[in-house]
């Protein structure tokens, strides 16, 4: 019996990485990325075929036949956002599947296919180092790197805007204030939260702005400098890639002809910065983070412009439980976890902690009374 229900879950798996990789083939413009996503679907094709036999050998005929719904939703995103929008958490799935099958006997031969497919969605999102395990950024120690995940974000931004408010809310109406005074100190609490997310954002591109210009000003020294230096780091990026070493120093002399695209090409590979972009636009990054924010903390107020007293606080408790849940289950498509249990651990966590904050609302109440 656990066998079988072994390998329901990884057909179930194989099932889902073919139908995600099939769908970012079809919304990829990359023709070789859009290549690279076709040899996976085809190999977790296969993979999926192998399971499909055992379960149909042992007897089993109810086979999984569609995509889950993670997946489902995964593809939605990709179709609409495009595939680089979800590789980051397609990468951190399959870097925290890769060993699914090292324990398992029967599939000693997938599971070396599984570490590569990790690797390579890796390095397809931008998340991929020097495969001998040296750090060729950081041998300069004002070098730093990073990888964005909007999706990651923008579900903490609504989760920061929804549990602060929310415990703010509850505090305050746990203290015996009238609804017209909870509804003024939640919606106080919606604007102050979203103008500090803001502010904060905005600072924070605004610092990677200058600290990208300084790192490229300074790696403009060194290859002024230092270009036979620099040709050999960007040599050594290139086999850190997979080049072989008489192609990577080709491609780096090549690409040193000319100071200006050696400038930009450096950024880009030694520095992880895009030149163009510097790290965004700090005015559309506090925008976007006030309006995550406020969308978050809204969920508990919005019952107080309708409803008063315990009706009120009832209905704020179960709106905000029911935004909790889809924050977790928004969650699960990067933690590796269900549904089910990411929502359950955020409503157990967020209602928790307005709970705490319901009592000292109590007691704080009555010793000002």
């Amino acid at each position: 019996m656990n066998s079988i229900r072994r390998y329901r879950d990884n057909l179930q798996d194989e099932i889902d990485g073919a139908a995600l990789y099939t769908a970012l083939s079809g919304y990829e413009r990359d023709p070789t990325r859009k290549d690279l996503f076709l040899q996976l679907a085809q190999a977790e094709n296969e993979h999926a075929d192998i399971w499909r036999d055992k379960l149909m050998a042992a007897g089993i005929t109810d086979l999984p036949l569609g995509p889950s719904l993670k997946t489902r939703l995964l593809i939605r995103l990709a179709r609409h956002f495009g595939p680089r929008f979800v590789l980051p958490v397609v990468a951190a799935n399959e870097f925290s599947d890769r060993n699914k099958y090292a324990n398992q006997p029967d599939a000693a031969a997938l599971s070396a296919e599984e570490h590569g497919h990790a690797a390579v969605i890796r390095a397809a999102a931008g998340q991929g180092g020097p495969v001998d395990g040296s750090d060729i950024a950081g041998a300069e120690h004002w070098h730093r790197g990073g990888s964005g995940n909007e999706l990651r974000a923008a579900v903490l931004g609504v989760n920061d805007g929804l549990v602060s408010n929310f415990c703010l809310v509850m505090g305050v109406a746990g203290a015996g204030a009238a609804s017209a005074t909870v509804l003024l100190t939640g919606l106080a609490g919606l604007v102050a939260g979203a103008l500090s997310m803001a502010l904060g954002e905005w600072l924070s591109v605004t610092n990677a702005r200058e600290l990208a210009r300084t790192q490229i000003e300074r790696e403009a020294e060194e290859l002024e400098q230092t270009p036979e230096a620099e040709k050999k780091e960007l040599a050594l990026i290139y086999q850190a890639k997979g080049i072989e070493r008489e192609q990577a120093w080709l491609i780096a002399t090549k690409v040193m002809e000319n100071r200006d695209t050696a400038l930009e090409t450096l950024a880009r590979e030694e520095l992880g910065i895009d030149p163009a972009e510097l790290g965004g636009n700090p005015w559309s990054a506090a925008g976007v983070s006030l309006l995550l924010f406020a969308l978050g903390a809204i969920f508990p107020v919005a019952p107080f412009l309708w409803l008063e007293n315990s009706v009120g606080i009832v209905a704020s408790i179960a709106l905000s439980l029911f935004g909790l849940g889809a924050v977790g289950a928004v969650t699960s498509l990067f933690n590796g976890r269900s549904f089910a249990y990411s929502a359950s651990r955020q409503i157990l966590f967020g209602g928790a902690a307005a709970a705490v904050t319901f009592g000292v609302g109590i007691l704080f109440g009555a010793t000002i009374a």
